[in-house]
């Protein structure tokens, strides 16, 4: 009886417009303290039962939800804006607002969820908050993917846009929304430059290659003429050594055949013959020859000297 009396009153607490209340409006103080304390994880247990428990359809809750979602994932500062912008007009690297996502990926999953199903609200305040924290997490999520940063940066810069039309007086989108358009003007002036940097590397480039290439045609030119001329040199100089040996095989050939001649018309090489052809023997041939040879040589000299003595004037010439 007791148990079924206890079911009766818990059924009871739930279903009762004042003990809901009650507990909404419990819940809601409790979350609102948390967030305001800065302890954001107990800030969403308590939305989380008051919206999804209790079915409270409060926008005004679920973005509070989603910003203390956010906050957990990847911190508070600039909450709302994107990166300020140096003195020299140039994107500050804030590596604090660039915090990659917690682990817990839960956190990035409410934030996104319930600001999805906030910009939908007729409130256009708070549909407007909803785009412009939708364009932050956007703009984030570029900086964290650079394969996908284009994409990213186009959504975010959608998301800015509705924000102002959804509420032309949130400042913090058209903060977001200018900076952003000056961020892809600079990025489109960079790599224009880097596209014209390139081209200009990329022609200077070219005109060295087609340089070398018309020194190396000319070098293969010059060396072709150079081997030509070799050869034609090599051959010439074949042609001269051949001629120079049909001279000098002419030349051995008529000193040969003068020397035959010579030796035909020598006496003793016709006595040579001659006792040849008398069957003299060889060793008697040469001793004849040699006493021949010493007689002519004693005539010779007697000879001299009678060209050499005085004539005597006194006596006839015979």
């Amino acid at each position: 009886m007791k148990y079924v009396l206890s079911i009766i009153l818990l059924f009871t607490s739930f279903t009762d417009p004042v003990t809901k209340i009650a507990k909404v409006n419990k819940l809601k103080k409790a979350a609102s303290r948390a967030y305001a304390d800065g302890d954001f994880e107990s800030a969403i247990q308590s939305y989380n039962e008051l919206l999804d428990s209790l079915e409270v359809d409060d926008d005004k809750a679920r973005l509070n939800l989603a910003n203390a979602a956010y906050i957990m994932s990847y911190g508070g500062d600039n909450m709302g804006l994107l990166n300020d912008i140096s003195s020299g007009n140039k994107m500050i690297e804030d590596t604090a607002a660039l915090n990659a996502i917690s682990g817990d990926l839960q956190y990035f999953d409410i934030a996104e969820r319930n600001y999805n199903d906030v910009k939908e609200s007729s409130d256009n305040l708070l549909a407007s908050m909803a785009h412009n924290q939708l364009g932050v997490i956007s703009y984030k999520m570029g900086e964290q993917s650079p394969d996908e940063k284009e994409s990213f940066t186009q959504s975010a810069l959608k998301n800015f846009k509705e924000a102002l039309r959804k509420n032309p007086q949130n400042d913090q989108a058209r903060y977001n929304y200018e900076l952003l358009k000056k961020l892809i003007r600079q990025q489109e002036k960079q790599q224009q430059q880097d596209q014209d940097q390139n081209k200009d590397q990329q022609q200077e480039q070219d005109k060295k290659d087609q340089e070398q290439k018309d020194q190396d045609k000319k070098d293969q030119e010059q060396n072709k003429d150079k081997q030509d001329q070799e050869k034609k040199d090599q051959e010439q100089k074949e042609q001269e050594n051949q001629e120079q040996k049909k001279d000098d095989k002419k030349g051995q050939e008529n000193q040969e055949q003068k020397e035959g001649e010579e030796k035909k018309d020598d006496p003793m090489e016709k006595l040579k013959e001659k006792l040849k052809e008398m069957n003299i023997p060889l060793e008697k041939a040469q001793m004849i020859l040699e006493a021949m040879k010493n007689n002519e040589t004693q005539y010779v000299q007697q000879k001299k000297r009678k060209a050499t003595q005085r004539r005597d004037s006194s006596k006839p010439d015979w």
